[in-house]
This record gives structure tokens, sequence and C-alpha cells, in this order.
């Protein structure tokens, strides 16, 4: 099961990672394509981006793949408890009382990624029935809820994981 739940949160961060890549690539040949264009239009002279266009609609394609991009990180944030933590109390609480917050924490993450894989779910369907689309290239807006939905059941199975284990944690006092 460890073997399934690191490789399901590690190729979702990858290809978050990818999303990002390409969300990159995006941006820089939308920006070089309006400087190309501005560049020959003052000095009506050829250059190097001349011939980059600006991307249709890429606030749309970088605030659709932005939200896949992050859901996928998610898992393997809360897999390598990589969120941020404020440990104020920390050096200050015993041991015990620390691993019991550190269980605390994990069943409210939890809760917290199973009502937003719930809602994800729903406010996909509605997308879907209403036919909704993005303004310019006119993407379904449920492709993006469908794409943070996988990365959201990925972060309810690591997060489960990751609570399951805490108990034995919590009675030994020892790490994974």
């Amino acid at each position: 099961m460890r073997a399934f739940v690191h490789g399901l949160a590690r190729a979702l961060a990858l290809s978050g990672g990818l999303v990002l890549l390409a969300l990159v690539a995006i941006t820089c040949v939308s920006v070089l394509g309006r400087a190309g264009l501005t560049l020959s239009t003052m000095f009506e002279l050829p250059t190097l981006f001349a011939h980059l266009r600006p991307v249709r609609g890429d606030y749309e394609l970088i605030e659709l793949g932005s939200a896949v991009a992050i859901f996928a990180f998610l898992p393997w944030c809360h897999l390598t408890g990589a969120h941020a933590r404020v440990d104020i109390l920390s050096g200050r609480i015993p041991d015990w009382l620390d691993r019991l917050l550190t269980v605390l924490w994990d069943a409210l993450m939890l809760v917290a990624m199973a009502i937003i894989c719930w809602r994800l779910f729903v406010g996909m369907q509605g997308k879907i029935s209403s036919g909704e689309t993005t303004f310019l290239r006119q993407i379904p807006v449920w492709w993006a809820y469908a794409g943070c939905l996988a990365g959201a059941v990925g972060a309810v199975i690591v997060a489960a994981w990751v609570f399951a284990g805490h108990p034995r944690r919590w009675v030994r006092g020892s790490a994974e």
C-alpha cells in the first residue's frame, strides 16, 4: 500500500509539474509574441520574435492550468509534510501532546480534503450540465474541475493513508 500511495502522489506531482511547464511556455510565447508585434510595428523591422503571436486566451489557460497544478501538488505536499506549519508550541509542549496534535491536524486534513473532493465533484456535474465554457477559447470549464478532482481524490487517498499510520506512531512515538 505504501508503494501505491507514494507512486500516486509522485505521479500527480509530476503531472502538476508538466502542467506548470506548459503554462510557463504559454506565458513566454504570449509575452514574446506581444513584444515581437510591438517591436515590428514600432520600427518596421523584422525582429527575432516577429513570427510569434500572443496566445489567444492565455489568461484562461493560465487560470485553468494553475488550479489543476495546485491540486496535483497537494498529495505530495501532504505526504512529505511540506505544508506550512507554525511551530510556536512544539518546543514547549510534551512530545506526546505534539504527536496528538499532529494526529488531530491529519484528521482535519482528511475531512477537509474529503469535503473539497465532494464539492468539486458536485461543481463538475453542474458545469457539465450547464455546458459552461471559457470566453475566448471555448474550453469546457468542467475539464479543469476534472483535473482538480483527480488531484483531490489523490489527496484524500494520501490523507487517509497518513492518518491511518498515525495511531501506531502516536503510541510508539516514532516516525514512519
